[in-house]
C-alpha cells in the first residue's frame, strides 16, 4: 500500500527549478555570468540616470510658470532643479551625448542580462509568500521599466514617435518608476552579486540555489568569456557607430547608426544639422520678409525693430555648438548678432537685464515659446543671431533671427524669432 504512494511527487517538486525545464538548457547561464552584467549595469544605469536628470534640469523646468516644463505635476519630483550654468559652453553637449552614447551602447548588455535571468521570470509559483511576491512586483517593474525607458529613448533618437503622448512626461515618469524598481533591486541582490564575483566557478546544478543553473545542461558552443566578449564587441560596435554625431566634424561620418549621422547635411556656413525645416513648422517667406519687425518688451516699455535695425546695432560674435536632445551636435559654428544683454538696455533694463520669454514665429511643433534665465540672458555669448559664418541665416536655419544660448538645449535656441518679452511673463 505505501509503494504507489511513495511515488507520487511531493509538493517541492511539483514546480521544479525554472533553469531545470527542458526549455532552458543552456550551459552559459549561472550567477557569475549575471552578476558580471548586472555589475556592468549598475554603473551605466546609474550614469544613464544622472545624465538624464541634468538634461532635465537644463531646459530650466521651473522657470516661466511652465512655459518650458513638459512634465507638469512634477512636485516633489524635482527636488534637485537648479540655475543651469552656461559655462562651459559644450556642457550640454557633454551631458546629453553621454547620456545618448551610452544607452545606446548598454543595448547588448541590457539584453544580455535578461537572458541570463529569463529563467527567474518564469518561476512557478508566481508567488510563495507575501515577501516573494513583492519582490517579483519589484521585477516586474524594473524589467518593464527598462524596457519602457530604452525603448522610448531610442524611438525619441530615431525621431519615432510611435508610442502615445508626448515623449518628455512618458521618460521621466519612467526614469522614476524604473529606478526605484533598479534601488531596490540592487539592494536586495547585492549580498548574492558579490558572492557570485568570489567565486570563480558557478556551482553546480545540485547545489545552486539561484534557479540559474541548467541541470541538464546542452553542450556548450561557445565559453562563458566568449559570450561577454561578444556582449562587449556588439556595444563596442554601437557606441563606434554612434559616438560621431555627437562630436560633430568630421566624426560625423563615423555615426552611421545615428539619425543625424554618417551624412553631410549640405555645404556653407549653413552647412550643419537642423531638425525642423520652415516648411515643417508653418513659417513662410512674407513672415520673414521685410515687413518682419521683432518686438522688445520688458520694464513696461515695447520696441520694434527691423532686421537693418538690427545689424546696425554692435554686432558681437561666439563660437557655439547646437546639441539637441537626440544626442547629435554641430560643432562650433561662428554666430554674430546682438547680444540679449543689449536688446534688454533698448527697453531700459541694461543694468541687470531679467529672464527672457522668446516667441517664435512657427505655428507647428513644440517650443514655440522658450523661456531662458536671467544668467543666460547675461552671458555676453548670448545672442540674438543673424548670421553664421559670416553668412545670413537660411530659413531652416532661423532667417530672419534667432536665439543662441551657451550650453543650453537646442530646442531653447529659438529659431524664427518674433518677440522678446524680458521679466515678468
Amino acid at each position: 500500500m505505501s509503494a504507489p504512494h511513495a511515488s507520487l511527487p511531493s509538493p517541492a517538486s511539483s514546480h521544479p527549478p525554472p533553469a531545470s525545464r527542458p526549455v532552458w538548457r543552456s550551459p552559459l547561464r549561472g550567477p557569475r555570468l549575471t552578476a558580471l552584467l548586472g555589475v556592468v549595469l549598475l554603473a551605466g544605469i546609474t550614469l544613464l540616470f544622472v545624465t538624464g536628470l541634468l538634461s532635465y534640469a537644463a531646459y530650466n523646468p521651473d522657470l516661466g510658470g511652465g512655459v518650458n516644463d513638459k512634465t507638469p505635476g512634477k512636485g516633489l519630483l524635482g527636488f534637485y532643479l537648479f540655475s543651469w550654468p552656461t559655462g562651459p559652453s559644450w556642457l550640454y553637449r557633454l551631458t546629453q551625448g553621454l547620456h545618448v552614447t551610452l544607452g545606446i551602447a548598454l543595448v547588448p548588455v541590457l539584453l544580455a542580462k535578461l537572458w541570463s535571468v529569463i529563467p527567474k521570470l518564469f518561476t512557478l509559483p508566481p508567488a510563495r509568500s507575501v515577501g516573494h511576491a513583492l519582490e517579483r512586483l519589484s521585477l516586474l517593474l524594473l524589467v518593464g521599466g527598462a524596457l519602457f525607458e530604452f525603448v522610448t529613448g531610442i524611438l525619441n533618437i530615431q525621431l519615432e514617435y510611435l508610442f502615445p503622448g508626448s515623449f518628455y512626461p512618458l521618460h521621466f515618469y519612467g526614469a522614476w518608476v524604473f529606478i526605484g524598481a533598479f534601488a531596490a533591486h540592487v539592494v536586495l541582490r547585492m549580498p548574492r552579486t558579490v558572492r557570485a564575483l568570489r567565486e570563480r566557478t558557478d556551482p553546480a546544478a545540485a547545489a545552486d540555489d539561484t534557479g540559474l543553473v541548467a541541470a541538464r545542461p546542452d553542450p556548450p558552443t561557445m565559453t562563458r568569456r566568449g559570450a561577454l566578449g561578444l556582449v562587449g564587441a556588439g556595444s563596442l560596435l554601437l557606441f563606434a557607430t554612434t559616438a560621431g554625431q555627437s562630436l560633430g566634424g568630421w566624426w560625423r561620418r563615423t555615426a552611421l547608426l545615428a539619425p543625424h549621422g554618417g551624412r553631410e547635411p549640405g555645404g556653407g556656413p549653413n552647412g550643419f544639422q537642423i531638425n525642423k525645416t520652415a516648411a515643417a513648422v508653418g513659417v513662410t517667406a512674407r513672415e520673414t520678409g521685410d515687413a518682419w519687425r521683432l518686438t522688445v518688451e520688458g520694464g513696461g516699455r515695447r520696441v520694434r525693430i527691423g532686421r537693418a535695425e538690427l545689424l546696425a546695432l554692435p554686432q558681437h560674435s561666439a563660437a557655439l555648438p547646437i546639441a539637441c536632445v537626440e544626442g547629435w551636435s554641430t560643432g562650433d559654428q561662428e554666430w554674430s548678432g546682438v547680444r540679449l544683454r543689449d536688446l534688454a538696455a533698448l527697453v531700459g533694463l541694461g543694468d541687470r537685464p531679467p529672464g527672457v520669454l522668446v516667441e517664435s514665429l512657427q505655428l507647428h511643433g513644440a517650443f514655440r515659446r522658450a523661456a531662458l534665465r536671467d544668467n543666460q540672458v547675461r552671458d555676453p555669448r548670448s545672442l540674438l543671431a543673424l548670421r553664421v559664418g559670416g553668412a545670413e541665416l537660411s530659413p531652416d536655419h532661423g532667417y530672419p533671427a534667432r536665439i543662441i544660448v551657451p550650453a543650453a538645449p537646442g530646442v531653447l535656441q529659438t529659431k524664427w524669432v518674433a518677440r522678446l518679452t524680458f521679466g515678468e511673463w
